[in-house]
């Protein structure tokens, strides 16, 4: 099995981490419970900080990413 991740691939994680980001970014939504939305961003600030210390990215802006992860942790 090959390690080398394709362009595509890198756009999806690129795309994935932009859905995290605007899930962040709305805020805890009326049906879910503090405590649900508190693990809720838990996962999605986690999953921002795994991927944003992925070694492929080339040219992808990041500042959206930290903004979420500084406003959430």
């Amino acid at each position: 099995m090959s390690d080398e991740i394709t362009k595509e691939e890198i756009a999806q994680n690129y795309k994935a981490m932009g859905d995290s980001v605007d899930l962040l970014n709305a805020g805890k939504p009326d049906y879910m419970e503090a405590d649900e939305w508190t693990a809720t961003k838990a996962r999605n600030v986690e999953h921002l900080e795994l991927m944003k210390a992925k070694t492929y990215w080339t040219s992808e802006d990041m500042t959206a990413v930290d903004k979420a992860i500084a406003d959430n942790k």
